[in-house]
């Protein structure tokens, strides 16, 4: 059975079914549709006013990527700059292909590109060594707690870096929409932890 027509334009052969609306739409007005909610919410919500500085957490995968090309193209009627800040958490194996991603994305789009490393914020400590060091401790499933609240700092600190005002990320799961929120004012001097000391989470741990 043939695909129906659009119900936006009325010319081309549908792509896809919003779930929500039920409207088949082609990919070009699909595309002019969620490029409209995104503005509409923005501009509603007051997430980015005019003048802001953006840094958007861009990870490589389809989420941020999408994120940073609907900003980037919503950008001139938002009045706002972007910048692209990408974390290396020092994964083997994984973060690398990934960081070669974020650096074709900057170039297509000629935004500029931070990468903040987990092992020069964190006094040498890399989620590989985190992976490490929790091994059979009955913790070593939590290490994408750690990674959480480690990316969280690395990001508003490459925010800082480049003097963003703004922060925006994809969210953490499918439910979730886009998190955005002001770059808070910087928490009090901590001095980094030198190399092979006590990691950067408390020894202790509850358990349910």
């Amino acid at each position: 059975m043939p695909a129906p027509q659009c119900a936006t334009c009325h010319k081309a052969r549908a792509a896809l079914r919003r779930p929500r609306s039920g409207r088949a739409l082609c990919g070009a007005c699909f595309c002019a549709a969620f490029e409209a909610e995104v503005l509409h919410t923005v501009v509603a919500g007051r997430l980015l006013p005019p003048g802001a500085v953006v840094a958007v957490g861009a990870s490589g995968g389809k989420d941020s990527t999408v994120l940073a090309h609907v900003l980037q193209v919503l950008a001139p009627r938002l009045g706002i700059s972007l910048r692209l800040v990408a974390m290396d958490e020092g994964i083997g194996g994984y973060r690398d292909a990934a960081l070669a991603a974020v650096r074709r994305q900057a170039a297509r789009w000629e935004l500029p590109l931070t990468v903040v490393a987990y092992a020069d914020l964190f006094g040498g400590w890399t989620m590989d060594a985190v992976a490490r060091s929790t091994a059979g401790s009955g913790r070593s499933r939590a290490c994408c707690t750690f990674c959480g609240v480690l990316r969280r700092r690395a990001l508003e600190e490459g925010a800082r870096l480049v003097g963003a005002t703004h922060i925006v990320m994809e969210p953490a799961c499918r439910t979730q929409h886009p998190l955005s929120w002001a770059l808070p004012p910087r928490s009090p001097p901590q001095h980094p932890l030198p190399s092979g000391t006590r990691p950067p989470w408390p020894d202790t741990h509850r358990t349910r």
